[in-house]
């Protein structure tokens, strides 16, 4: 397809890993904006799964910009916290990703072994325009462990700290084109593009 036919995508987040990644997954696809181009607010996330909060990101950025937009929910999940941070992911400590990375570290502090096994969860919801009855959703899962301490300097959230299964090295020093090959959000994206027929 060439560049001039590639439909526009809002990117319903305000982050600027999360757009950064869109747009080396989908750039081929899609001329991808991110909401902020349009002036598009945040809206809160009300919902109490991934599935849900990433519906009203994206119908609120479909709304203000009437195109199509896409929006995902992500977080980690540590089931030996009860599921935690989980929704909260990005919010756990209240003051950024540092501070987020040393509460869950604190709140770990007792575990070992299995118990820190974790994974990453990335839910898409693509539609086509706000009214739209029938959203593509698709889920990624990246599988790891959450580490005694924090490597790597790539990445953003909690790459730092998760050591993905079947390797040694933290998500934080992966190469972005390692990253995105098998990242959470890579996965949930390969099955948003295999229900568009691309």
């Amino acid at each position: 397809m060439s560049q001039r036919e590639r439909p526009r995508l809002v990117i319903a987040s305000h982050n600027a890993g999360k757009i950064s990644e869109f747009k080396n997954v989908l750039g081929e696809h899609w001329e991808v904006w991110p909401q902020s181009e349009y002036g598009v607010s945040e809206v809160p996330e009300t919902g109490s799964t991934f599935v849900e909060n990433a519906l009203i990101k994206a119908r609120h950025a479909c709304a203000s910009t009437h195109c199509a937009a896409l929006a995902d929910d992500s977080g980690i999940v540590v089931p030996a916290l009860g599921g935690d941070p989980g929704l909260r992911s990005a919010r756990y400590s209240g003051a950024g990703d540092q501070a987020n990375n040393e509460l869950l570290l604190t709140n770990m502090a007792s575990l070992s072994g299995s118990q820190r096994v974790a994974f990453y969860i990335a839910v898409l919801v693509l539609l086509r325009h706000a009214d739209d009855p029938t959203p593509l959703i698709a889920e990624g899962r990246w599988h790891g462990q959450i580490a005694n301490a924090a490597r790597g300097t790539g990445g953003f959230g909690y790459d730092p700290l998760f050591v993905p299964d079947g390797g040694s090295r933290h998500a934080a020093e992966l190469s972005s084109d390692e990253k995105n090959r098998v990242s959470h959000r890579a996965q949930a994206v390969a099955r948003l593009l295999e229900q568009l027929g691309g």
